[in-house]
């Protein structure tokens, strides 16, 4: 099968297409024919070599496709059936890859728009459990507009939360849409929270990393009612819990996106689609940031 690779660590001209053999699937697990994954920035991160140190490593870590072969035990899903979610062994970008945690494409989805899915919605479920976010609370997202920040609000609101959220001017009107309330980030971010908040948040959640945590700190009344996914030097300086999925994954959110996904409550926009062999472009687009949504490779 043709994947995504790369030998050493660099720019996006490092990555290739590779021929490797074909997956197969252990226990409990599927493997699909994969028609889109999804791109995160920790895959650029990856690739200069800020995360992991082993080399070759393959690319991508959600998917959506069609069932191809089936692990021993699994029942709820059969060949043939379109289903989106995780690969653990993180080689999604390629023409098959096998799923250790999946669900059933909602039906007003294409395959695109299921692969946006996996990472961000269980990267904000997990976030939200980990700050304990129900009704009645009062909780800031730090970076509302992206993919994991949307995901976070929206399924924030459907928690019956009252939610605040930092962007740029140019995205309030989008997050008036998901259900919150925007405020620009930057210098006064204090202050124009409380002039919505005057008592301050009950729960703060960075996903931006702007260098913010002392601020979200003083509005949410101390660093045990902060949660941050991508400031993890700020997370060990200012005591405050940095979430990943090492301790656990929220992968129950995948298998209840799909209601909310057809009741008209969560979206998760595609902002840009590239075949599989244009893998570099899409990292380039990562990297540079402010996408507007998901970026998704189309395989076959």
């Amino acid at each position: 099968m043709k994947a995504v690779r790369f030998s050493q660590f660099g720019g996006p001209e490092a990555l290739e297409i590779v021929d490797l053999e074909d997956p197969h699937p252990g226990p409990g697990e599927v493997r699909i024919a994969v028609r889109a994954a999804g791109v995160n920035p920790s895959d650029w991160k990856k690739r200069e070599g800020l995360m992991d140190q082993e080399l070759p490593q393959t690319m991508g870590y959600e998917a959506a496709g069609v069932v191809d072969e089936l692990g021993e035990g699994v029942t709820e899903v059969a060949v043939g059936d379109r289903v989106f979610g995780l690969s653990a062994g993180g080689a999604a970008q390629a023409e098959l890859t096998v799923l250790s945690y999946y669900a059933p494409i909602p039906a007003s989805l294409d395959f695109a728009g299921a692969a946006a899915l996996p990472a961000a919605v269980e990267t904000a479920a997990r976030a939200l459990d980990h700050l304990g976010v129900g009704s009645g609370s009062v909780l800031l997202v730090n970076g509302a507009s992206g993919s994991v920040g949307s995901a976070a609000v929206q399924l924030a609101v459907v928690r019956g939360a009252r939610v605040i959220g930092t962007a740029s001017p140019a995205n309030h009107e989008y997050l008036r849409s998901l259900g919150a309330e925007p405020v620009a980030y930057g210098e006064g971010l204090v202050e124009r929270v409380r002039a919505l908040a005057p008592g301050g948040v009950d729960l703060a959640l960075d996903v931006a990393g702007s260098r913010v945590l002392p601020e979200l700190i003083e509005l949410a009344g101390g660093p045990e009612h902060v949660v941050t996914i991508a400031d993890f030097a700020g997370a060990k300086e200012h005591g405050v819990r940095f979430s990943s999925g090492d301790a656990g994954r929220a992968v129950y959110a995948l298998g209840e996106i799909g209601g909310l996904i057809e009741s008209g409550r969560f979206s998760l926009p595609v902002a840009q689609t590239f075949p599989l062999a244009e893998v570099a472009a899409a990292h380039r687009a990562s990297q540079h940031g402010h996408t507007g949504g998901k970026l998704v490779l189309l395989v076959g």
